[in-house]
């Protein structure tokens, strides 16, 4: 990647559905920038393209071909890739979902930086939080990378909930077997989540731009809890305004994008990204 010409270059894309908004290409290109890199970052938009998961293997070869030094994977995609690649980091095995990809050689490899990314940015918001008993609403992807980071962070319990009740047992079974302690337990509701919780995670979907609305009933919250949205398009959720009227401490999602996005720069380019810059201009972006 040193250089002058074309080994400066790096074609990079995310792979996800209505992601027009995402600051992924403003943030990997600017960071490129400063280490001497042409970074181009293509958004590959499922929704515009009228397509779903099941163009995954289309776009991973045309990805191969074009030459694509690594992609990004984002909703609905983040499990749906993972028989598609040749293989996957530890981590990626473990939570179960993958949201970068790296070619090396031919081969393409899935890694998750959502899990570190998250802890990330987690760890700086609130050094001092409460793990006792964790609640995560969501089982998905961006769930699974959480519910990985703050139980080896060293959450005693977690509590998950999901509309899917079977992926939420899924996700609680398969961190049993993965980690130590047995801390993992799935709930029928919000409510039974809920008590005697410490903290929320949040990885839902709810609250987004296009899905506005808050994923549990207000009256939960209440000021010894802390609230982390992984939401950050917008970055004041409805839940977030919600916890801080509650007098809950709060942690916004753009902690975890930029903590996943100087995971996945490191992968892409092999360079150590400037987190202080990269959170400065992600907060610009979004100010």
């Amino acid at each position: 990647m040193k250089g002058e010409g074309a080994a400066s270059k790096v074609l990079l894309g995310l792979i996800g559905a209505g992601i027009q908004r995402s600051l992924a290409p403003a943030l990997q290109e600017e960071e490129g920038r400063h280490h001497g890199l042409r970074v181009h970052y293509q958004l590959i938009d499922l929704d515009e393209a009228g397509v779903g998961v099941e163009a995954l293997p289309e776009l991973l070869r045309a990805a191969r071909v074009m030459g694509f030094a690594g992609l990004n994977i984002t909703y609905p995609c983040k499990q749906a890739v993972i028989p598609l690649l040749d293989d996957l980091s530890e981590e990626a095995r473990a939570i179960g979902a993958v949201n970068t990809v790296v070619r090396s050689g031919n081969r393409l490899v899935g890694h998750n930086t959502d899990g570190p990314g998250w802890s990330w940015g987690f760890r700086r918001a609130l050094p001092k939080a409460d793990l006792a008993r964790v609640v995560l609403l969501g089982a998905g992807g961006a769930g699974a990378a959480c519910a990985d980071s703050v139980l080896r962070m060293g959450a005693r319990e977690l509590a998950i909930f999901d509309i899917d009740p079977a992926q939420a047992e899924a996700l609680a079974a398969r961190l049993n077997e993965h980690l130590p302690g047995k801390r993992v337990s799935f709930s029928g509701s919000p409510e039974a989540a809920m008590a005697g919780a410490t903290g929320l995670i949040h990885a839902t979907p709810t609250g987004m731009a296009k899905m506005p609305g808050l994923p549990l009933p207000p009256e939960l919250l209440r000021p010894s809890l802390w609230v982390c949205d992984i939401v950050y398009f917008p970055l004041e959720t409805a839940l977030l305004a919600a916890a801080r009227k509650a007098g809950c401490a709060v942690v916004d999602g753009g902690h975890m994008n930029v903590g996943q996005a100087i995971g996945a720069f490191k992968l892409f380019t092999g360079r150590i990204a400037d987190a202080a810059r990269m959170d400065a201009h992600f907060r610009r972006l979004v100010s």
